[in-house]
């Protein structure tokens, strides 16, 4: 899978059966294609984490859309496994149950993208690269990818499957936006040099990214506590600011801005982001064609 594959942005869906229900999800869906957007990103954990729900919600719900809108072969589908409690970890076994699960919920027959969603210390490099290969050589999936490793894992993973001529990893998946910083200087760098590309989570910094959070304002989110803490900071309100101009100066959304500036960094193929409805949606596909000059891009360096 090349990076021309991923499109502007990844529609991230772990709002699908949480705060999004399926007549939501399936909205965001439609618009989301409509206006021009390709690859979907789930988990088999969405939404484990949300009281009365198991794990799997959103995958079911991407499946039905799929299948009630015959769309299999316009979108490309990736999802992760190895962090849900129904399935933890990455021993072969476990992968190949956990991809079985994901296949029937999708309703589909293979995944476009399969990451490991975390690592597994208890598995060897070695193994971890022959559990995921055996799948990629089945026809079950298309591109591999690790989500939330470390540096030296991420190398040691990649190498043991290049040594064996196995399916190669080719994309990392980690947290990354205009005000989280560390992976310029933990995992870009290992992955310049080996040849990955980034497709960055929580690109929108829990939603104070758009904007929409400032002083005196209360938004009814279940973010919400995380992304005003980010207003506590003056290197993020400064930030807020420049981002504000810019986005006046264009006529787009402050998240479009946030966004076209992460898909023009180093090693970035393209960001996650993600909508409860589809007007959210409609405020980041102004990010879709929008490119940042070298002055807009010092301005928030």
């Amino acid at each position: 899978m090349s990076t021309h594959d991923f499109g502007p942005l990844v529609l991230g869906t772990n709002t699908f059966g949480w705060t999004s229900d399926r007549e939501q999800s399936f909205a965001v869906l439609d618009t989301f294609v409509e206006a021009g957007g390709t690859l979907i990103d789930t988990a088999d954990v969405y939404s484990a984490f949300v009281p009365g729900n198991s794990g799997g919600e959103s995958e079911t719900i991407i499946g039905g859309w799929l299948t009630s809108r015959g769309l299999r072969d316009r979108v490309r589908i990736a999802t992760k496994i190895g962090a849900w409690h129904e399935h933890p970890g990455l021993s072969a076994a476990t992968v190949r149950r956990a991809v079985e699960g994901s296949l029937r919920r999708l309703r589909t027959d293979r995944l476009d993208v399969l990451y490991a969603h975390g690592d597994d210390p208890a598995r060897t490099p070695d193994e971890i690269s022959a559990a995921f290969d055996a799948l990629v050589r089945e026809g079950k999936v298309r591109a591999l990818g690790l989500s939330n490793f470390s540096a030296p894992r991420i190398r040691a993973v990649v190498e043991a499957a290049r040594a064996a001529g196995r399916a190669p990893f080719e994309i990392s998946q980690d947290h990354y936006n205009l005000v989280e910083r560390s992976f310029e200087t933990k995992l870009a760098p290992v992955l310049s040099e080996l040849g990955l590309v980034e497709l960055p989570y929580f690109s929108l910094a829990s939603g104070f990214l758009t904007g929409k959070y400032r002083d005196g304002c209360h938004q009814a989110s279940p973010r919400s506590g995380m992304a005003a803490a980010y207003l506590r900071n003056p290197r993020s309100r400064a930030l807020l600011a420049a981002l504000d101009r810019i986005a006046a100066d264009r006529g787009v959304s402050v998240a479009a801005v946030a966004l076209a500036w992460l898909r023009q960094q180093p090693t970035v193929a393209a960001p996650i982001a993600g909508a409860r409805t589809p007007g959210q949606l409609a405020s980041l596909v102004g990010s879709f064609t929008l490119s940042l000059n070298d002055d807009e891009l010092k301005m928030l360096a």
